[in-house]
């Protein structure tokens, strides 16, 4: 049994069972990589994939209990490489965050460009998705940091630390109707077509729930991944945005009036997460700290230790969250 054996497997159940895919993202070959899987298999006395004719059509029971031990063993092999470099040279290294739009947008410019000066030999790539497909780029070692806010179920496989408190604004015309009121509803709001994020970003399922909880169905006429196209299709006259508050730029934005909303709608909690496995070199626990100061590297090794969700909870039980 070799390390390359167990890493193309991984990558294959990674690839949706795509060999061909999965030689091109290892830049190797597909009759390589079939090799090496039909010499593991005949190994282990077993089949970890199902077949029909040449191509792999399902993992097989016995093959997902061996592709989750893979994991951990090639996520063992990634630790002892930054237990090495941490060791050799710990201003030199990479970092890769998976995050939304709104975040990388509006919440990480100014933590990244001071990330950076502190650290000129450390390599920063940043990818934006869905939660689900955040939670899966972490699950699988693609990334070392996942940001998010929305469908935190999604990431029960990693160690989520919460980052700051936020809630949402919205922005019309200066001129429209709703500007004229001394105390905004959700009964007025629910009057307006309504432009606003995609279903899964950005606590959009608790604004759905703020609507539905008062018998209301608002008519959301567009909907968006990024705040900047949602706040360009209210100028068109769409409709009213509902955004993230820390999206509305005064200067950018001066066109529109932003308004408060977070009376009627329920407080977001962003939080950032790793592997549970993982092995956070300093510059690592020196971003998470600068993204979210209270998050010290002491909070974070006890973080790490903790037996469960709970357990985590109650470590940050009194400790009051900034707002964004």
């Amino acid at each position: 049994m070799k390390l390359q054996q167990l890493k193309y497997i991984w990558e294959v159940a990674r690839h949706d069972l795509n060999v061909s895919a999965t030689a091109e993202s290892l830049f190797t070959s597909q009759p390589g990589i079939s090799k090496q899987i039909r010499l593991l298999e005949d190994e282990l006395g077993l089949q970890i994939f199902s077949r029909s004719g040449k191509h792999l059509t399902e993992v097989t029971p016995a093959g997902k209990d061996i592709l989750d031990l893979a994991g951990k063993i090639l996520g063992e092999v990634e630790n002892i490489r930054r237990v090495s470099a941490e060791h050799n040279d710990d201003s030199q290294g990479s970092l890769t965050i998976a995050t939304t739009h709104t975040q990388a947008r509006y919440a990480l410019p100014e933590v990244i460009t001071a990330f950076m000066e502190k650290y000129p030999g450390v390599s920063l790539h940043m990818q934006q998705g869905t939660p689900m497909q955040i939670s899966e780029l972490a699950v699988s070692r693609k990334v070392d940091f996942a940001i998010a806010t929305e469908a935190l179920e999604l990431f029960s496989d990693l160690i989520m630390l919460p980052c700051y408190r936020w809630n949402r604004s919205i922005v019309v015309p200066r001129d429209h109707p709703l500007t004229e009121l001394d105390q905004l509803t959700l009964e007025e709001v629910a009057k307006y077509p309504i432009v606003t994020y995609v279903f899964g970003f950005t606590g959009r399922s608790h604004l759905d729930n703020a609507f539905s909880e008062k018998g209301l169905q608002p008519k959301v006429v567009f909907t968006a991944v990024d705040a900047d196209v949602i706040k360009t299709y209210v100028r068109l006259g769409l409709g009213i945005g509902i955004i993230a508050s820390m999206a509305y730029d005064p200067v950018a934005d001066s066109e529109l009036c932003v308004l408060d909303a977070s009376h009627l709608f329920q407080t977001e909690i962003t939080q950032i997460g790793f592997r549970k496995s993982a092995f956070l070199r300093g510059y690592m626990y020196d971003f998470i700290s600068q993204f979210a100061p209270h998050l010290t590297r002491e909070i974070v090794e006890q973080a790490m230790q903790a037996k469960d969700r709970e357990a985590i909870d109650v470590l940050f039980k009194g400790i009051e969250l900034p707002n964004h």
